[in-house]
């Protein structure tokens, strides 16, 4: 790990106009990691301009999934893109939304710290988004900070308004703007065209801000006309008008940037020199086997609860995807609604799948159809991977259907199940506010020997991210383990089921954590890198 150098930190600020769903979060994450090839030390931060504090509330149908950090930080899923392109664990202060930036304040303000002021968003609320991108300062030679929305949106202005004030009390040679934009082709008119981008910069300016490095969002390549023509209306070089097309993969577009002399332009911006050129090699041959890959296709079944919106399932998607670039395979993933396999109906449809993955939810619906998903895949011997809620599932169907344990299920769906082999544990029933009775971040596991787990890992002792309420009933371990189920990771005082496997199945193996939350590109997930093997060779 490179360290800090002597220089003062330097700070990049992405903002977005015209739309929403440009590619901020990927574009930020690519600068990133050219960054960071290039030996700094890079980090980055989204500020998310809603009031809820964090995300962790919110319906996965609004604001796709949840991604947890290391210390149990929820945050918005961009920091999985962040941690995925830069390779580094983030943490609470690398995600601040207007909710927690206005609890803070209010806080200060009960407790006399504004004693005699009037407490106002210029500067307090401005003066505490500053001091959240300050945080990260000291570990770090660039931090890059992406404002959530769009400009123009009300909730975003005091965010700008602080990295205006921000530039300023760093110096300008410490930082720059970022704007991403759109420049539509009208098909009609046969033509791209700038005055979107030309207006987006305008209400940028008009608070303030002018950016130095834009990035066109384009169905169509910019010719030098267009980019000279976008430079004159911006006040932005011609060199520093950069564009990001449509890609078969989000892990092209550093390598597109790279192309364009991204990271040169920042760099110069910023007033960096003499750094070694980036060594792009591993991520080259990365991008390589996810658009060619040498050895087939595997096909995966993702039956969810949320599956009408992938987002709700992004890292599952994405580690999936590093788990074919460990096996050089491509992987096709379809997106399965669980209520469809309710009284098990169609789960004969999953005969033409590879692989059947179980990812995580909360409440009751469609668990019914993910028990009839399970008990085809364990019948059928085709590869199996439980992910939190997804272990449940396998244990509840485990305890129905091997055990003979009619009426199992989860306290959490069924409150009266005459066997409830999962429940809340003693501590957590007395908690009756949302998110107090959850494991959340970074908790560590033991392995027991012999276990396909075990041999998957490589090691006796791992540590993954949990967010979840309900916990395999240990009164049930020893009936479950007698007919099979090897519980093959615990806690390390063994009073928490972590992982449970089928020994004779030739792939079974579901954990109570979220793993897909820790794979990168470049480092796949043992256990993902595992299950598209198996599903591999289950394809022939």
């Amino acid at each position: 790990m490179s360290v800090k150098s002597e220089r003062p930190t330097k700070y990049i600020f992405v903002t977005g106009g015209v739309v929403s769903s440009l590619g901020k979060g990927i574009a930020a994450a690519s600068i990133g990691r050219l960054l960071k090839e290039r030996g700094l030390r890079v980090t980055l931060q989204k500020f998310d301009p809603y009031i809820n504090v964090d995300p962790g509330t919110l319906s996965p149908y609004q604001h796709g999934e949840v991604f947890v950090t290391d210390d149990g930080a929820e945050t918005d899923l961009d920091l999985g893109h962040y941690e995925r392109f830069i390779d580094e664990s983030l943490s609470q202060d690398n995600n601040i939304t207007t909710g927690r930036i206005y609890q803070n304040v209010i806080t200060k303000e009960r407790r006399g710290d504004y004693l005699g002021s009037t407490v106002q968003v210029i500067p307090h609320i401005t003066d505490e988004i500053k001091g959240a991108i300050s945080r990260l300062a000291e570990d770090n030679d660039v931090v890059i900070t992406e404002i959530g929305g769009t400009v123009g949106d009300i909730e975003s202005l005091p965010f700008l308004e602080a990295i205006r004030q921000f530039r300023v009390d760093v110096g300008r040679e410490n930082a720059i703007f970022v704007h991403l934009t759109l420049v539509p082709f009208l098909t009609a008119a046969g033509e791209l065209k700038t005055k979107p981008t030309q207006h987006s910069v305008r209400e940028l300016m008009e608070i303030g801000i002018q950016p130095q490095v834009l990035i066109c969002r384009a169905e169509k390549p910019l010719s030098k006309e267009i980019k000279r023509k976008i430079a004159l209306f911006t006040n932005v070089e011609s060199e520093a008008v950069l564009e990001s097309p449509d890609l078969s993969t989000i892990y092209e577009v550093p390598l597109a940037l790279k192309r364009q002399r991204a990271d040169e332009v920042v760099m110069r911006g910023l007033g960096l020199t003499d750094l070694p050129d980036p060594d792009l090699t591993t991520w080259t041959d990365m991008v390589r086997r996810v658009q060619q890959p040498a050895s087939g296709t595997v096909r995966i079944a993702v039956v969810g609860k949320y599956t009408e919106l992938v987002d709700s399932y992004k890292s599952v998607q994405e580690a999936l995807i590093h788990g074919g670039i460990a096996n050089d395979v491509k992987v096709e993933i379809d997106w399965l609604l669980s209520e469809g396999f309710t009284g098990g109906e169609g789960v004969e449809s999953l005969s033409s799948y590879n692989g059947l993955l179980i990812p995580g939810g909360f409440g009751p619906r469609g668990v019914e159809g993910m028990l009839h998903a399970i008990r085809w895949a364990r019948e059928s011997g085709t590869p199996f991977f439980g992910i939190c809620l997804g272990l449940q599932c396998a244990v509840i169907e485990y305890a129905r259907n091997v055990c003979g344990l009619e009426g199992a299920h989860s306290t959490e769906f069924d409150p009266e199940s005459p066997h409830p082999v999962i429940a809340l544990l003693d501590s957590q029933l007395q908690v009756i506010t949302k998110g107090g009775t959850m494991r959340l971040g970074a908790y560590p596991c033991a392995l027991s020997d012999s276990s396909r787990s075990r041999e998957i890992y490589s090691e006796e002792h791992i540590s993954e991210r949990h967010r979840h309420r309900f916990e395999v009933n240990n009164e049930y371990r020893k009936r479950l383990a007698d007919k099979g189920l090897t519980i093959s990771g615990t806690s390390p005082d063994g009073g928490l089921v972590e992982m449970v496997e089928i020994t004779e199945h030739p792939w079974f193996v579901a954990g109570q954590f979220h793993p897909e939350l820790k794979s990168r590109p470049t480092r796949p997930h043992p256990l993902f890198a595992s299950f598209i093997e198996a599903a591999s060779k289950h394809a022939g």
